[in-house]
């Protein structure tokens, strides 16, 4: 906290916690009036003048020797504070035992335009406050992330149900070009690929995470286009058509194709916006999902249980069990969905809502709580064939998929509990998987109808002429 008694600012600083213990709060932080050698790495007290810095703070530039040696000769010289300036990333300053027992001063690291632009706003008369405002662990964007999974899951739940009344209770969308999963072989090859392509993104990430961005740019533009053109059709809305050498086109495709493109190149151009973008990711993202459900339809309970079983596997493997084989001790899932390099590309995989009690943190960069597509797609997919057997069955009430809505909330309001007690993040399809598998194995269960549930339809898909029988 910058101030000349006018005006006040407020910069971001890295420092040690166990070096440099700050004060919590503005109001209990000392001031100190702030002298800017940044002319001087500090490394030795030559030509500089102890009555010009005795019981002041010192700012001067980073680089060259350690941390520690800065800071015991700014001690010597009677300095109450220092600032290191830094034209690269920032780090947590450390130092060995002994070295942090001899220096009682607080140091912490700033960036050099930070103090630039200080520089134009107060001039060389400021004072200093260093503290650090505790991040509460519970915060209100954990209730927008929730929300925006449920609905997502909800939407894909209700527009299966919407394709599924509207074939009059068949697969025959399964023969239109979407993929359809039947067969366990299918879905052991399908979560193959998944595993082999997360390891090739943790060993080739730097070429790959571009490739993976083109392909979400194309993708998402292509399901955001699908979902407003759902939308319009469910609010009425006509199109107008005209013809170009024999070639007949409509106006309202035109333009809602001109729109998604237009937002999924704005996305590309400004990904590493923060402040900002984050809006159209989770935009794009939620239509990426809906047309994922749409798309890929699981054929009976079987293969439900058989895909999100493996899928379980798979998250509890490479989020638990990877940092025993990394360099780092950091989980490949976690190195890939958030990057090697936390200043370099993200994988656009994650819906990312920004923590709304941290605003003191989000100048040193945003922070932000994220759910990954998987826990949305993966249980979306169940409830997407629950919603279907409800239109097959003729269920007036929509048990299953009412049900499994309901298990999927609470399975993600467990994830949620989980991550704030251990302090951790969680491969959410530990808690997602059993709470909806077990829901819908119950319902069935209960209403005698776990036969029909388990076997589905997969005789119809494969002939694609049957008629499948009501059960009350």
């Amino acid at each position: 906290h910058i101030s000349n008694g006018v005006t006040d600012k407020e910069y971001c600083l890295v420092y040690n916690q166990s070096w440099t213990p700050l004060s919590q709060t503005l109001d209990a932080a000392v001031s100190y009036p702030l002298v800017n050698l940044t002319s001087t790495l500090l490394c030795d007290a030559t030509g500089i003048q102890p009555e010009v810095v005795n019981g002041k703070a010192l700012v001067v530039m980073r680089g060259v020797c350690d941390f520690s040696q800065k800071a015991v000769v700014a001690q010597s010289l009677g300095a109450t504070l220092l600032l290191l300036a830094s034209n690269t990333t920032l780090i947590t300053p450390s130092a060995n035992v002994s070295e942090y027992s001899s220096v009682h001063i607080p140091l912490a690291l700033m960036r050099y335009r930070d103090l630039l632009d200080a520089q134009q706003v107060f001039g060389e008369n400021m004072q200093v406050k260093l503290y650090a405002p505790p991040q509460s662990k519970i915060d209100p964007s954990i209730v927008v992330m929730l929300l925006i999974a449920v609905v997502t899951v909800t939407l894909g739940g209700c527009w299966d149900r919407l394709d599924c009344v509207l074939e009059g209770g068949g697969d025959s969308r399964a023969e239109g070009g979407d993929l359809f999963l039947y067969s366990p072989l299918k879905v052991i090859i399908f979560v193959g690929l998944m595993s082999v392509m997360l390891l090739l993104m943790y060993f080739f990430y730097n070429i790959l995470v571009y490739v993976i961005i083109a392909i979400f740019c194309l993708a998402s533009a292509s399901a955001l286009f699908s979902c407003l053109d759902a939308v319009m059709d469910v609010i009425g809305c006509g199109t107008v058509s005209f013809s170009i050498k024999n070639c007949k086109l409509s106006l309202r495709s035109l333009v809602l194709a001109a729109v998604c493109i237009s937002i999924a190149v704005v996305w590309g151009v400004y990904r590493n916006e923060d402040s900002w973008i984050w809006i159209l990711q989770d935009l794009l993202g939620i239509a990426f999902c809906l047309n994922f459900m749409k798309t890929i339809s699981l054929s009976n309970f079987k293969i439900c249980v058989i895909l999100l079983s493996l899928l379980l596997v798979y998250d509890v493997f490479f989020v638990f069990i990877t940092p025993f084989f990394t360099k780092n001790g950091v989980s490949i899932m976690v190195q890939v969905a958030l990057g090697p390099d936390a200043a370099g590309e993200r994988l656009p995989v994650v819906m990312r809502v920004p923590r709304f009690s941290a605003w003191a943190l989000n100048m040193c960069g945003m922070q932000f709580s994220i759910l990954g597509f998987g826990d949305i797609i993966v249980p979306g997919l169940l409830v997407a064939y629950c919603s279907r057997f409800d239109v097959r069955i003729n269920s007036r009430n929509k048990v299953y998929f009412i049900s499994s809505c309901i298990a999927y909330l609470l399975g993600i309001i467990m994830t949620f509990a989980v991550m704030l007690l251990s302090g951790m993040g969680q491969p959410a399809l530990l808690y997602l998987v059993p709470f909806t598998l077990i829901t819908a194995a119950a319902v069935a269960g209960y209403r005698k109808e776990m036969r029909q549930f388990w076997t589905g339809t997969t005789y119809e898909v494969r002939a694609g002429m049957l008629e499948l029988p009501v059960i009350s």
